[in-house]
């Protein structure tokens, strides 16, 4: 069996038995651009974009400067109240993360930080769904090619997106209780920073942002989900937002 059939096989299996060769990043980016492109021919749209490896532990993790991204499935695309099946998803893992919503097509592989916060219409607090889909290690390539965890996302209510992101204070609860509560400064790279690189990487592939799109750049807690509960992240003068699991 050839690896992207192999790969596209187990991903709808929601498990992945690494068991696959080595792989470098731009391969295995490649490779997951490919797979996008067979859930298009399932009649699936993609509704935006994650950016990953920006934030704590994680940044530089394949390599200095390495911002690889993943995309999102429009029909996993939640709104704050919504619910979803553990079962499902199987091994499950929730993020807070931020939400922005793109104003503008772009057309070119030439953004900057600013040209990126021009096109960037709101901002919503919001959750990364993810689905730990390895059972065991794999190249870094393999784990691009997987799509990075992704799942889906649980947006709130978008508001304007000149905010100060610095003095940011997230935290995330589960029924009612606080479970971690992490600071902005000094945690995760400039949002804005990182939908330049985002747009500037998909332009090396012959793709870029649409308006509508949705595009999450990195988290701010991190999660394991076990068992049924109510989820709520909140981010300050930006809201909240909040996840049934059943």
């Amino acid at each position: 069996m050839e690896l992207i059939d192999q790969l596209w096989q187990d991903i709808n299996r929601g498990t992945l038995d690494g068991h696959y060769p080595e792989l470098g990043v731009h391969e295995g980016q490649r490779l997951q651009l490919a797979l996008c492109d067979r859930w298009a021919e399932q009649g699936e749209a993609v509704g935006g974009y994650k950016i990953g490896l920006t934030s704590g532990a994680a940044r530089n993790s394949f390599g200095p400067g390495i911002r690889p991204f993943g995309y999102i499935l429009k029909r996993r695309i939640l709104t704050s109240g919504d619910s979803v099946r553990l079962s499902d998803i199987g091994k499950m893992g929730i993020e807070n993360e931020l939400v922005f919503r793109i104003g503008a097509d772009t057309r070119t592989g030439e953004a900057t930080p600013e040209s990126a916060r021009a096109i960037v219409d709101g901002v919503a607090p919001g959750f990364e769904i993810n689905q730990i889909r390895l059972t065991t290690p794999a190249s870094n390539g393999i784990r691009l090619a997987e799509n990075l965890t992704q799942w889906g996302i649980v947006a709130g209510e978008f508001i304007h997106p000149d905010q100060d992101y610095e003095s940011l204070s997230v935290s995330v609860a589960k029924d009612g209780e606080t479970i971690e509560t992490v600071s902005a400064r000094d945690h995760i790279d400039d949002h804005f920073v990182s939908i330049a690189r985002l747009i500037n990487r998909l332009h090396q592939f012959g793709r870029g942002l649409t308006k509508g799109a949705l595009v999450i750049t990195g988290s701010y807690t991190r999660q394991a989900v076990r068992e049924p509960g109510r989820w709520r992240g909140d981010f300050g003068a930006l809201g909240s937002v909040e996840l049934e699991v059943q």
